[in-house]
């Protein structure tokens, strides 16, 4: 299996509800090498005061916590609509708490006691999705700050590329091709294919077939 790349969790916050003293401080130091924040907490009146002031992107909750069930506190802040992703930990198997996680979507459930790596490969998973969703909107921005900057007719064709590349990256189309679905000038556009193929990012491979070298872009 490949490992996981942990470091994405570096720009994280957890909150960790926990009534076990022991227990919340062992593991709140442990992770603490992982995260960006963690805010370690013994009761959900504590719990709902860190979710209000600052910004949480998972919760690590105990379900049987002293006098009060983790799954109620986690039921109350969704009444509140607050969604955050969830691992509940428990030290029993009782059924009921299992479905109840379920109708509450949380995204894990580990049996305690825990092990760390299990629980670290849960936040990625969690998190990972996050991550990657930034990064598509980062080179969104990316491409409209290209698109004022430049040649907006450019930036169409290298998009049209883009989304027509098939599964090994090639492109096929000729310039009549290419300009009966985008207007724009034959020079421009040659002068646009010559550039990319200076810098290796469109090789071509046939007539009409360019491969696009992804690896170039780096």
């Amino acid at each position: 299996m490949q490992n996981k790349d942990l470091n994405i969790l570096q720009d994280f916050n957890i909150l960790y509800l926990e009534d076990d003293e022991n227990l919340l401080k062992h593991t709140k130091d442990l992770l603490e090498d992982f995260v960006n924040n963690i805010y370690a907490v013994k009761t959900s009146k504590e719990a709902m005061n860190i979710l209000l002031n600052k910004k949480v992107d998972v919760i690590i909750s105990d379900i049987l916590l002293e006098n009060e069930n983790g799954i109620d506190f986690l039921k109350h802040i969704k009444e509140k609509e607050i969604f955050i992703p969830t691992i509940l930990t428990t030290a029993h198997t009782d059924t009921k708490y299992l479905l109840d996680a379920i109708k509450l979507k949380v995204e894990n459930y580990i049996v305690k006691p825990i092990n760390i790596k299990e629980l670290l490969n849960s936040l990625h998973d969690i998190l990972l999705p996050i991550v990657q969703k930034q990064e598509i909107l980062k080179n969104i921005y990316v491409i409209k700050t290209i698109s004022a900057i430049t040649d907006s007719k450019q930036v169409d064709i290298i998009k049209y590329i883009i989304n027509s590349l098939d599964n090994d990256n090639h492109f096929t189309a000729s310039y009549t091709d290419i300009m009966e679905e985008i207007s724009i000038s034959k020079p421009t556009l040659i002068k646009l294919f010559k550039d990319l193929a200076q810098k290796d990012i469109l090789v071509k491979v046939a007539h009409k077939t360019y491969k696009f070298n992804q690896s170039a872009l780096k």
